[in-house]
């Protein structure tokens, strides 16, 4: 992992030395992070939502790990933990999570922080599936939504009647149907106002959103622009450093960079030799 640090300053200093920490566009409306840590009451509405209580077999069985405090989930509970104290410290809420490609691992990783979330009982959290072209939040609950997020983003349902609360704290939006041409929603006006509609009405202190890969489509471009921040997920013998600094100066172009994720790191050995020079 040091060696790849060591790779991505080298590239970013081969393009003129663009930082990916700079703060962009999107002004957050969350509590200054110099305010009290207060516990609030929930707004009525989390009780609205449908509750869900998913089977930690089958949950295990997609390597979502985190709905119990074990030994196995204490590196997603570590970057859960980093994440959410980082983006307090900023007055950030949004957090969109992405990848270069396909395939790095990056719904499993947003669901196992925000299953992580749910044991935090005070902590707020909601998760939203915006990879429309290939829903996968819902296989891994194994919950099929009477609505997709489509029709929660175009304003045809509430966020009450499409999305579901895992324990007290934790709202999930899945789609059960790919979306053929989702930038189209995507960029909307009314999906902005839906979102800031539904943070304004939950008074979440964080929501994940499980955005498409960046070098794929455009997608992951309409959103980003309406988050906080975001997560870059590689996976290791398979992402590319070339691919990498790519997705992470295109990210940086629209909001901050959070951090890079090196997942499905198993083999130290192996990794260096995949990225040779480069890692």
């Amino acid at each position: 992992m040091e060696k790849l640090q060591k790779a991505l300053s080298k590239a970013r200093r081969d393009r003129g030395g663009a930082s990916a920490g700079t703060p962009r566009r999107r002004t957050p409306k969350t509590l200054s992070p110099a305010a009290p840590a207060l516990i609030r009451p929930f707004p009525p509405v989390w009780d609205e939502l449908q509750p869900i209580e998913p089977n930690p077999d089958t949950l295990t069985a997609h390597r979502v790990i985190t709905l119990n405090a074990q030994a196995e989930a204490n590196p997603f509970d570590i970057l859960r933990t980093k994440i959410f104290l980082l983006m307090r410290q900023n007055g950030w809420t949004r957090l969109g999570i992405t990848s270069p490609d396909k395939g790095c691992g990056k719904t499993t990783i947003s669901c196992n922080l925000a299953v992580g979330f749910s044991r935090q009982q005070e902590v707020r959290s909601m998760l939203f599936d915006l990879d429309f072209r290939r829903p996968g939040i819902a296989s891994i609950f194994e919950h099929r939504p009477e609505h997709d997020v489509r029709a929660l983003l175009t304003g045809e349902v509430s966020a009450a009647e499409q999305m579901v609360r895992l324990r007290t704290n934790v709202a999930i939006s899945m789609s059960k149907n790919p979306v053929s041409d989702p930038t189209q929603i995507l960029l909307s006006q009314k999906a902005v106002s839906v979102m800031d509609d539904i943070q304004k009405e939950f008074e979440p202190d964080i929501m994940i959103y499980d955005l498409p890969p960046m070098l794929v489509t455009d997608d992951a471009r309409a959103v980003l622009k309406n988050v906080d921040c975001a997560l870059i997920i590689s996976r290791a013998e398979h992402t590319k450093v070339s691919q990498l600094d790519v997705c992470e100066r295109e990210v940086a172009e629209h909001t901050n960079v959070l951090g890079v994720v090196l997942n499905s790191c198993r083999h130290l050995e192996s990794t260096e030799e995949y990225y040779g020079d480069y890692a």
